[in-house]
């Protein structure tokens, strides 16, 4: 029987599109969208910053220098967030009526920046109990610890608990840790696997 219930946050709850991020910082800095997209690519800035080894403030002041980048801290937090789309994939009212009778957990790789940002503009985040993101955990999908970590915040066993994720790579992740976990594809999609489950809401 699920007990608790995990989502991923982008393009299962939340859709993104990151090109959006590099046209919206382009007029701040020397370099097109795509340079931005190869420069950004030829680092690990980005993985370190979603791991918990960079702060805020250090992956800003980094990225700047990366680009030639001439913009405060909060602008940059707001160009770096433009990444995601307003609507989301998953309706606020399967979230709440779901919230009500199952533990509800977020599962994601994030960073401070993205995560704090998305926290305040997408209310449905409110109805989950608790959340694993890996730059407070030490860890990005897929590797073990950061399942482990969901799997003892859930408060049950792993095959008591159902996650869905958009990445084939990070479920099966999930399954080797014992969670009954399945791809999303779309809500309709996602509600048939938990009916399938005998999940009610």
């Amino acid at each position: 029987m699920i007990k608790t219930i995990l989502f991923d946050l982008g393009q299962v709850i939340i859709p993104f599109d990151v090109r959006r991020a590099y046209a919206a910082l382009a007029p701040y800095c020397p370099h097109p969208p795509d340079q931005i997209r190869a420069r950004v690519a030829s680092t690990d800035m980005v993985r370190r910053f979603e791991e918990g080894h960079l702060s805020p403030e250090d992956f800003v002041a980094q990225f700047s220098r990366l680009l030639d980048l001439r913009v405060s801290y909060a602008r940059f937090c707001e160009l770096w967030s433009s990444i995601f789309l307003p609507e989301t994939l998953v309706p606020e009212s399967l979230v709440e009526a779901l919230g009500r009778r199952y533990r509800m957990l977020v599962l994601s790789n994030t960073n401070a920046i993205h995560f704090e940002m998305v926290r305040e503009n997408y209310p449905l985040l409110r109805h989950f109990d608790d959340y694993i993101l890996s730059y407070r955990v030490g860890a990005l999908k897929p590797a073990p610890q950061i399942y482990q970590e969901a799997i003892r915040r859930a408060g049950c066993e792993p095959q008591e608990c159902f996650f869905t994720d958009d990445i084939p790579q990070y479920v099966e992740a999930a399954r080797e840790q014992g969670i009954d976990a399945v791809r999303f594809e779309s809500a309709v999609q996602l509600e048939e696997e938990l009916r399938r489950r005998g999940i009610e809401w």
